[in-house]
């Protein structure tokens, strides 16, 4: 329920703070008095958009803070899936700065309005006459129904699996379209994927070739080089191998001499075991040389086809080649594995289809129970409230067709008068009627949801005399299940909650301002008979006024 609810810099209000009880409350005030400004700072804690132009200093921000004791109504989960800390007493804050600019706090983790309009349809509902159109809403009607018919989990499934059931056909689409296109491309890409397989490159080839060619295109200048080198280490007397071991055997001989002399020994012995096995490979090398134009051409085709092949597809590493032809694999096998890839899509989606017929088939069940249930419910309390002739014919039609809701067509039909036909609410009922009509429906609801708080905002326009007693009594009732508030003009309806509140204006230093108090016993006599009698009170609106509050 609303606890308290604290207003500051907002339109004609300084500060004001007032604190709510459970149970039946009544607002009154003359027109003007700023009971709309209440409920547009309301409005903000429970997520409409703010503008400067709703701070009554420019240059101050504004503050509008609301609690809320929600202990009773189970909305832990909510908490957790938006990562705010969850509070018995919860406290719902929202600023807006003189820039223009707002931020928005649940329990002072600061949230989005989207969060905040979530959360806030699970705490308040609040009710203005223009609300009263939502009766000839499908939705709307389906909303009432489903309330009456428990059908908040299956509809809950049934919209999950639609999505899936969506997604799914889309994907059936896609592989459809994907597989002609493919189709139409088949043979052009399995002539593609043929030529890559064909070619077989290893990842690293392209620098094994570049390297090759650069080899055999020199050849002769290697084989050159490599034949004076060989020369220079085996000629006689003169040739590294022998200039090198008589110096091995000459430092070999200061070896007995010195420590020193022994390790020199060793170092020039490894150098001489290191220069023979490079002339040895060198050697070796120089007799597997040869030009070869045909090795050359092999070589110079490879690589030709390897550039080829980029060019054509565009892409500079034989990497990126061969993810080409991984692509290709897929789009060529695609179209191969088609029909069996788009038959198990297929029977996936007639195994959920079948999953949503069940879900929508025992959603329409417990409507068309419901029914029956709901009409009698409405038309008792119409007789209430002054509307003994009036009759509902609902109608409940199974389509073809997968909705957000299930199957269902419906069909909201009301006559008013004894033997009249029956027509859509829009089309027949008037205004009062239709407050009535909604007020009959809102206290159906309060039996069925877990909702706080409901708020009326002259939902009492267009009637009078002992109708208004019979609202006032439905309000009442509803009170039991909820807490309720009644914005009202009529005496009659003021007098039956258990706690009345009065907006009211004053004017200090030339500014105008509203605010609210809780009246006491004699205040809320006063307020009665003005609203009876007017400003000049007479004594039978007081004497009026003692018997609406039963204390005569």
């Amino acid at each position: 329920m609303l606890a308290s609810l604290s207003i500051k810099n907002y339109a004609l209000i300084d500060s004001l703070h007032v604190n709510f009880h459970d149970g039946f409350s009544t607002i009154t005030g003359e027109t003007g008095a700023g009971k709309s400004i209440l409920l547009g700072g309301l409005a903000l804690i429970l997520g409409k958009r703010a503008d400067l132009s709703s701070l009554k200093n420019k240059d101050k921000k504004c503050i509008i803070e609301g609690e809320f004791l929600i202990a009773k109504f189970n909305l832990q989960p909510f908490f957790e899936e938006h990562d705010i800390d969850f509070e018995e007493r919860t406290i719902i804050r929202r600023e807006i700065l003189p820039n223009g600019k707002s931020r928005a706090f649940i329990n002072d983790t600061p949230t989005i309005l989207s969060v905040l309009s979530l959360l806030s349809d699970k705490l308040i509902d609040v009710h203005s006459q223009h609300q009263t159109l939502q009766l000839a809403d499908t939705n709307f009607q389906f909303l009432i129904i489903d309330a009456l018919a428990e059908n908040s989990k299956y509809l809950n499934s049934y919209k999950k699996g639609l999505i899936i059931y969506k997604k799914l056909k889309n994907e059936l689409q896609d592989l459809k379209q994907n597989q002609q296109e493919a189709t139409d491309q088949h043979d052009y890409n399995s002539f593609l994927l043929k030529e890559l397989v064909d070619a077989d490159f290893e990842s690293d080839e392209q620098q094994f070739l570049e390297d090759t060619l650069a080899k055999l295109n020199h050849i002769e200048e290697i084989k050159s080089y490599l034949t004076e080198a060989q020369q220079l280490a085996e000629a006689d007397e003169i040739g590294i191998h022998s200039l090198l071991h008589k110096y091995v055997n000459l430092i070999a001989k200061l070896d007995s001499f010195s420590k020193e002399y022994e390790v020199l020994s060793e170092r020039i012995n490894s150098v001489k075991i290191e220069f023979d096995d490079i002339a040895n490979e060198l050697d070796n090398s120089n007799r597997i040389v040869n030009y070869s134009p045909q090795e050359i051409e092999k070589y110079n085709s490879r690589l030709q086809l390897l550039y080829d092949l980029l060019k054509k597809h565009q892409v500079s590493t034989i990497d990126e080649l061969l993810e080409q032809q991984e692509i290709l694999t897929a789009k060529v096998s695609s179209v191969e594995n088609a029909s069996e890839i788009i038959e198990a899509k297929i029977a996936e989606i007639s195994t959920v289809e079948n999953q949503l017929n069940k879900l929508a088939n025992t959603v329409n069940s417990n409507r068309s129970k419901a029914i029956p249930i709901l009409i009698n419910q409405l038309e008792s309390l119409l007789k209430e409230l002054e509307m003994p002739m009036t009759s509902f014919k609902i109608n409940l039609v199974k389509e073809e067709d997968f909705f957000t809701n299930g199957k269902d067509a419906l069909e909201f039909l009301i006559a008013t008068n004894k033997g009249s036909s029956y027509k859509s609410l829009k089309k027949i009922a008037s205004g009062g009627e239709m407050s009535r009509i909604m007020l009959a429906v809102k206290s159906i609801l309060s039996n069925y949801s877990n909702l706080p708080t409901i708020i009326f905002d002259e939902i009492d326009t267009g009637v009078s005399g002992e109708v208004s007693n019979k609202i006032a009594s439905v309000m009442s009732s509803m009170s039991h299940n909820m807490q309720v508030m009644a914005i009202t003009h009529l005496p009659q309806i003021a007098a039956k909650g258990n706690h009345h509140f009065k907006v009211f204006k004053t004017e200090i230093n030339s500014q105008t301002t509203t605010d609210i108090k809780l009246l006491t016993k004699s205040e809320r006599i006063d307020e009665l008979a003005e609203m009876l009698s007017g400003k000049n009170i007479v004594d039978s609106a007081i004497s009026h006024a003692k018997q609406l509050l039963n204390l005569s």
